[in-house]
């Protein structure tokens, strides 16, 4: 690892999977941080990284494996803030509602949005996407843009997997809605984590110094490619059903699944481990 000075480490799938932390993880970050590397969290959740920093201290992932974290709510928020005067309808739970903090908002009935802040499903553990199939029409009848807060289509939680609001603002894409996509693959979320990272080296950190490590070939593997970055997979995510045969890699699979995504890491393995 000594030829890179920092990484950006995907949070969910790869450092916990939602019930509980990993702590193999938790000590290969923090014996890179150990050996002069600085590490950048970096997290599709649709909640600001205060929040995010705290389900972090509630599952056992130590502060010393970590110095930043950014987070797709983070930039939520500030897309938010630059549409603050459109009416304004959040589709997703109640969890998620920090990401409008500080913000004077015109909130109102799906029927009357004019920009949808979509951060997943209302009930993510009973529901699919089919059951918004009318709710997204309507909105794509009037003309509504939707600011997705969380690119990924699903997530591991525990044992098994659920939609996030990535599969709801595919569907509306589908439809001919316009979207806005805050945190991974696209390019903002990576330009403020580098920045956090310089920030916490205290010098400039080249690009060609930096590993990005994931467990998702949507967004990232795909983030770290477009952002000029080495990638690390970790293959026991949310692709670990696909990738993972007796605890070890299923290594056809996995080239297989590279090449049809357009995707090409550095290396991979089951879990992150120092």
């Amino acid at each position: 690892m000594s030829e890179y000075d920092g990484i950006l480490c995907d949070i969910w799938g790869v450092v916990h999977n939602g019930v509980r932390s990993w702590p193999d993880a938790c000590e290969a970050l923090y014996q890179f941080r150990e050996g002069g590397g600085r590490v950048v969290l970096i997290s599709n959740a649709p909640r600001p990284s205060a929040s995010v920093r705290e389900l972090l201290d509630h599952l056992k992932v130590p502060h010393h494996s970590y110095d930043d974290i950014v987070t797709s709510g983070d930039l939520t928020h500030a897309m938010v803030a630059e549409r603050a005067d459109r009416k304004a309808f959040h589709l997703g739970p109640e969890r998620d509602r920090a990401v409008f903090e500080g913000l004077n908002l015109h909130m109102v009935d799906a029927d009357e949005a004019e920009l949808v802040i979509n951060t997943g499903l209302f009930d993510d553990d009973n529901e699919t996407p089919d059951d918004y199939r009318e709710m997204l029409a309507c909105f794509r009848a009037s003309g509504a843009e939707m600011i997705c807060a969380n690119p990924d289509a699903v997530v591991e939680r525990g044992d098994r997997l659920v939609y996030c609001a990535g599969a709801l603002a595919d569907a509306y894409e589908k439809l001919g809605g316009t979207v806005h996509w805050a945190g991974k693959p696209h390019a903002p979320i990576y330009d403020e984590a580098l920045a956090r990272l310089r920030t916490a080296a205290g010098h400039p950190v080249e690009r060609g110094r930096v590993l990005a490590i994931g467990d998702s070939l949507r967004t990232d593997l795909a983030g770290a490619m477009s952002s000029g970055l080495d990638a690390l997979f970790i293959a026991s995510g949310i692709h670990g059903n696909e990738m993972v045969r007796d605890a070890a890699l299923d290594l056809p699979t996995l080239e297989r699944s590279f090449r049809e995504a357009g995707v090409e890491p550095r290396a991979a393995m089951t879990r992150l481990v120092w």
